[in-house]
């Protein structure tokens, strides 16, 4: 890997030509590379919330079908759900589980759909450091006996903390990600909305715009114990999907974060940003955001929605088939077994959402 720490993959025509590029979960310098190239090329690679193998499956057949690198990430509740929502999770204990079980299956399943795939938790708020404190514990273990860690990168979101308190909590955790070779994410600023049980919908608006100072500082924390982190820097971004005008995302402030330390470093965007709240964002929004640094953005409220229709328009088409386990329009003793499988109506879920992260990918950029 380390070959391809300081490659020119701005000069790669592909990102298969990036050195040691392969299908499955990437980390480290790979993994770095990869998003060094989605920034030179101006795309992004979006980032799909899971919450079972099923979703997982719809997130990677399309990166497939692409052949387009692509982010599988697991929010706190996610993980818990996919460990089973009856187990104990007083000490996130279900979650540490779900989410490690989640990462282990992207692993085992990604190199069969032949696509680089980052494997990725996302917010994790104060409150729920323990549930991190799992996560990273489990990635140095995996790191002694695999000489990588379990994950690609992790999330720290204590944007509802003060400033200060922010970067010294993620500068701690980030001189312990480092010498596995993790990447930290890590938010400034408040994303509005709500996500995952965590309500900013009364926020002070302010509160959803970052500062170059604020940006800065985060450089100036971060950047001495290593290159490899992203930021979440607020430009107005909101969870969920709202209609058009309630929401004022402002991308142009990213350009200033981009120029502000470019002065200071004297080298064209230094900076690596991610954009939350993406679901129902302006088809302009998200090209600006990509040419100003953006080389992920989080996706959930329109795969959950998708995932959902999916099954809404498997009933519809299928109504009389699906009122009992016999009987139907063809006969009242005929069975409707092939109708109420599981496997039937699922899969009709993972195509919708397939078709959807599919939709994102073109947004983003994230195209042949």
């Amino acid at each position: 890997m380390s070959s391809v720490k300081d490659f020119p993959v701005e000069d790669c025509k592909s990102f298969w030509d990036i050195p040691g590029m392969k299908a499955g979960v990437l980390t480290g310098d790979l993994a770095w590379a990869l998003l060094r190239y989605a920034k030179a090329k101006e795309f992004a690679i979006p980032a799909f919330n899971c919450t079972s193998t099923s979703t997982i499956n719809a997130v990677l057949e399309a990166g497939k079908l692409l052949n387009r690198p692509i982010m599988v990430q697991f929010s706190e509740g996610g993980s818990a759900f996919m460990s089973g929502k009856s187990l104990p999770n007083n000490v996130k204990q279900a979650s540490i589980l779900g989410s490690i079980a989640g990462a282990h299956y992207v692993r085992s399943v990604a190199p069969a759909y032949g696509v680089p795939t980052y494997a990725h938790s996302d917010h994790c708020a104060k409150k729920l450091l323990p549930w991190f404190d799992g996560m990273l514990e489990f990635d140095e273990a995996f790191y002694k006996s695999h000489g990588e860690p379990l994950f690609s990168s992790h999330m720290l979101d204590l944007s509802e903390e003060p400033h200060h308190e922010n970067l010294s909590i993620c500068k701690k955790y980030f001189q312990r990600m480092a010498k596995v070779d993790l990447i930290l994410e890590m938010e400034i600023g408040i994303t509005g909305g709500v996500e995952d049980g965590v309500d900013n919908s009364g926020v002070n608006k302010d509160k959803l715009y970052s500062t170059p100072e604020e940006v800065w500082q985060v450089w100036e924390a971060l950047a001495p114990i290593s290159e490899k982190f992203t930021i979440a820097a607020a430009f107005g971004n909101v969870h969920g999907v709202y209609k058009p005008g309630n929401v004022v995302l402002r991308p142009e402030l990213l350009d200033q974060f981009q120029k502000y330390a470019s002065q200071k470093l004297g080298k064209p965007k230094p900076h690596f940003f991610v954009f939350h709240g993406g679901s129902g964002s302006e088809k302009k929004h998200i090209d600006d955001a990509r040419s100003y640094g953006v080389v992920k953005m989080n996706v959930d409220t329109d795969t959950q929605w998708a995932y959902w229709e999916g099954i809404l328009n498997f009933y519809s088409m299928n109504e009389n088939f699906l009122q009992g386990q016999i009987g139907n329009p063809k006969g009242l003793d005929k069975p409707n077994k092939n109708y109420y499988d599981p496997r039937k109506w699922v899969r009709e879920a993972e195509v919708s959402m397939r078709d959807r992260v599919q939709e994102s990918c073109q947004d983003l950029a994230n195209v042949n």
